[in-house]
């Protein structure tokens, strides 16, 4: 009996919330969550301990994304020694509402600290916080440090734009819908930024990349409807065959200039 008892407390203990974690996937797709989609959110809940149910993830176009209560606490349970905020005075701009901030986290008292910017301004965050663009580069900051300190590879919600397929309607910037540098409304910008940031892409070939495919001379000239079928192959590729795509933007790297001795 004694021996049995033995063997039994040398069992692991699993703490982690995988079982209702993925209970609260099925019923938030209707159904058993795709291969790619459970085998994720078992890593992120054994890995990290992060709990669907406490709201410290989110499932955005079959992705998870940490939350800033899930990077809070998993600071909390690793004992974080500090984090210190300040803003970036050179890059800020008070009058147009543009912010950048650095945040250090420091997960021990011994630590030379782990560094994040964020920045935000109306262009880069919901029309619902409009008004709140310093804090939510705060935020943003936080969560980018929080994310290098403890090697949480996951994008936070907090540092994508607005969020899509919430049923938020976005206000075109302008009359001829060309306003904002991307020749489409802030939604399909929105949704292109997010792709980057996902996918790790360069922001500067896929520009190149656009403009070749638009057909036009910059990409302030394409029509919503050429960004938006842009923006949807980019989608498909990256998510089918990422080493393909980024074959295909390395062809808009322009080539070095060889130094002459």
């Amino acid at each position: 009996m004694k021996e049995r008892q033995k063997r039994s407390s040398r069992k692991p203990q699993t703490n982690h919330p995988l079982r209702e974690n993925l209970r609260l996937a099925r019923q938030l797709l209707g159904g058993t969550p795709p291969a790619r989609v459970a085998k994720s959110l078992e890593a992120l809940s054994k890995d990290f301990n992060l709990s669907l149910g406490n709201g410290e993830l989110q499932l955005i176009n079959n992705c998870w994304y940490v939350t800033h209560t899930g990077l809070l606490r998993i600071a909390r349970r690793k004992r974080c020694s500090g984090i210190h905020v300040e803003a970036v005075d050179s890059l800020c701009d008070s009058g147009a509402s543009r912010f950048v901030l650095k945040a250090t986290v420091y997960p021990s008292k011994n630590s030379a600290g782990f560094v994040g910017y964020g920045d935000a301004d109306p262009s880069n965050v919901s029309p619902l916080v409009h008004g709140a663009e310093m804090r939510v580069a705060e935020t943003r900051a936080v969560n980018r440090a929080l994310r290098k300190a403890y090697g949480i590879g996951i994008c936070s919600v907090e540092e994508i734009g607005a969020v899509p397929n919430t049923g938020e309607k976005l206000p075109p910037q302008n009359t001829n819908g060309n306003g904002n540098g991307y020749g489409a409304g802030p939604k399909v910008r929105d949704r292109l930024c997010q792709l980057i940031r996902q996918h790790q892409l360069d922001p500067e070939l896929v520009k190149a990349y656009a403009v070749d495919f638009c057909g036009t001379k910059t990409l302030r000239e394409a029509s919503r409807e050429q960004v938006e079928s842009f923006v949807q192959q980019l989608a498909d590729w990256a998510e089918k065959d990422r080493n393909a795509l980024l074959c295909q933007l390395n062809s808009y790297a322009r080539p070095k200039q060889e130094v002459v001795a």
